[in-house]
This record gives C-alpha cells, sequence and structure tokens, in this order.
C-alpha cells in the first residue's frame, strides 16, 4: 500500500505529521482535509499473491509507482520517503525520513495508512476469525494463534516467515518452539 500526495506551495495542515506518530482518530480527521486540500493524490495497492511473487521491497516500490503514475496532474519532482522509484519518468529525491521532514510524504504516508486499515477492517468482516480490525495485519500474539488454528486466509502473505509454518515452527516467530531450547 502507498499513496502519493502533492500539496499546494505553502499548505499548512495542522497536526500533519509521520502517519505512525498519529493514532487513528487523528489520522481519520486528516485524511479528508489532505484529499481536500491536495493538488493531487493517489493510491496505489499491490496484492498479497504479487508480494509473494516478487518480494516486499519491489512490492512496495511498485505500490509507489502505480500511486505516483495515477496522480493528475502528475508531479515536476518526487520527493520519496528514502528510496528511489522504478519508472518513473520526473527527477526523484529519496529522503531519509521523509514522512518528518515534508508534508507531502507525511500527507501520503496518512492516506495509505489509513486507507490499509479500511482494508483491514472490510478483511476483518469477511474473516472474522483473524481479528484484522483489531491488530491492522502486524503480528500480535493473537493473530497469530489465529492462523495456528485457522491456517492462512487467502489474503495472508504465504512467504512471511511463519505464515505456512514448517515441522517444528513455533507460531509466533522470535519464540522458542516448543520442545526446543
Amino acid at each position: 500500500m502507498a499513496a502519493a500526495v502533492i500539496l499546494p506551495r505553502g499548505c499548512v495542515l495542522p497536526g500533519l505529521d509521520d502517519s505512525k506518530k498519529l493514532d487513528a482518530e487523528e489520522r481519520a480527521r486528516l485524511e479528508p482535509e489532505i484529499q481536500r486540500r491536495a493538488v493531487a493524490w493517489a493510491i496505489g495497492v499491490v496484492d498479497a499473491c504479487d508480494i509473494d511473487a516478487a518480494d516486499i521491497l519491489r512490492a512496495s516500490l511498485e505500490a509507489m509507482r502505480r500511486a505516483v503514475v495515477r496522480l493528475n496532474p502528475g508531479p515536476q519532482v518526487l520527493l520519496v520517503d528514502a528510496v528511489t522509484v522504478p519508472g518513473i519518468p520526473v527527477p526523484q529525491l529519496p529522503i531519509i525520513h521523509g514522512d518528518a521532514l515534508s508534508a507531502s510524504i507525511a500527507a501520503a504516508s496518512i492516506l495509505a495508512k489509513v486507507h490499509r486499515d479500511g482494508l483491514l477492517d472490510a478483511l476483518s468482516r469477511r474473516y472474522p476469525a483473524y481479528g484484522f480490525d483489531q491488530h491492522k495485519g502486524y503480528g500480535t500474539p493473537e493473530h497469530w494463534e489465529a492462523l495456528r488454528i485457522c491456517g492462512p486466509s487467502p489474503e495472508h502473505r504465504l512467504t512471511f516467515h511463519g505464515v505456512v509454518p514448517t515441522p517444528g515452527d513455533d507460531p509466533i516467530p522470535g519464540r522458542p518452539a516448543r520442545g526446543r531450547g
């Protein structure tokens, strides 16, 4: 999941920050304001099966590329959080900790996170045993336990370590397996 946002020069959005530093309510409050004030914004999504077919980095870059090519108007320069995006024919400036230093990158991180959380809420209604609405796809003990009991859903990344257990694996990565250690 990635987003791209073009904000007008001098745009100030009170409370705008890295999406990881904001709670869900603050991100939800900012989302419509970002969308309203942006010159352009777009979301790029790559499915779990496509992540499994490539890898997480390539899939993340593809999600970014999809978001950027959907911008209308397109960017003159692309500010990106720490990486460059292949296949984008405009100058790019990778910024380490970009979501803390660039309003456009912070706004994009918020839109991507709100969209992702909405998709996980919908997945929770479709696959209630996994509690996607509670852990948002992160590897909490409850999520690992649901995987152990139910196996992976069609939405799980099967190449993520522990999702498809191998003999002797413990369902919670980082914890010694039962019967070992």
